[in-house]
């Protein structure tokens, strides 16, 4: 398994346990999320999910091999798991926290669009090159993002591919807190310990309160029927292809 569940207490944790592949997403990884993301939102028990990370990467984003099999059509689209866990996000009401070391590309970055409390590693490096592989944005990021850090540092990130460093990811909203590579997980959890012991009803009546779900709900849509497209188009195919000579040296 490659998405590890625990339970502390109230505290449900998924680690992100592909370290040799820097933690990128499968179908199958997706799958898992979405599922015990759902049973967050069923489970009364369950008052924090706080999402972490083995190795010295975080997320390298999605695993390209499942992007390639898209776009040759051994995969189809109702087949993408990840789109599911993208709904699963943003109708989240159960508070979120994540830990971020290393890197963070794409989904990885995205995530913490999501997430309610985020900690990240003074020398984390945070991008989402959704351009440079011929895609675009996804996860509500194309309106979340630029209501975060601005339109200017959004379409930069995006189009330019440019990388954020930790230090600046909590200067402009990206994240809570930014501390040493080693205090990242007990940062983090310290924070889910902290919302675990609020009442939790009060808890997700605020988020949802100060998210609208339906609305994040109708982006997440509108940029997965573009990102489907452009998984098939040929910028996308010869970026893949690109990627997959690099990875063959």
């Amino acid at each position: 398994m490659t998405i590890r569940v625990s339970e502390e207490g109230t505290i449900l944790r998924l680690t992100l346990d592909r370290a040799d592949k820097k933690n990128a997403l499968t179908n199958e990884m997706y799958a898992a999320l979405t599922a015990q993301l759902k049973r967050a939102e069923q489970d009364d028990s369950i008052r924090v999910v706080l999402i972490d990370a083995e190795g010295d990467v975080f997320c390298a984003g999605n695993d390209l091999n499942d992007f390639a099999a898209i776009a040759s059509g051994q995969l189809r689209r109702d087949e993408i798991k990840s789109f599911e866990f993208l709904h699963a996000l943003a109708r989240a009401t159960c508070p979120i926290v994540t830990a971020v070391q290393g890197s963070a590309v794409g989904i990885g970055v995205t995530l913490l669009l999501h997430s309610d409390i985020a900690v990240v590693a003074d020398d984390a490096k945070l991008s989402v090159p959704f351009v440079d592989l011929g895609l675009v944005p996804e996860a509500g990021s194309s309106v979340l993002l630029p209501l975060r850090v601005g339109h200017a540092r959004a379409f930069e990130m995006v189009a330019l591919g440019k990388q954020i460093l930790g230090t600046e990811a909590v200067a402009i909203g990206l994240a809570n807190a930014c501390v040493p590579g080693v205090e990242v997980r007990e940062r983090a959890t310290a924070y889910a310990k902290q919302l675990a012991s609020r009442p939790p009803g009060a808890l997700r009546a605020t988020k949802r309160l100060m998210r609208d779900a339906s609305a994040l709900d109708a982006v997440i849509d509108r940029e997965i029927t573009v990102f489907a497209e452009r998984l098939t188009s040929p910028e996308t195919a010869q970026a893949l292809q690109a990627f997959a000579q690099r990875q063959k040296r």
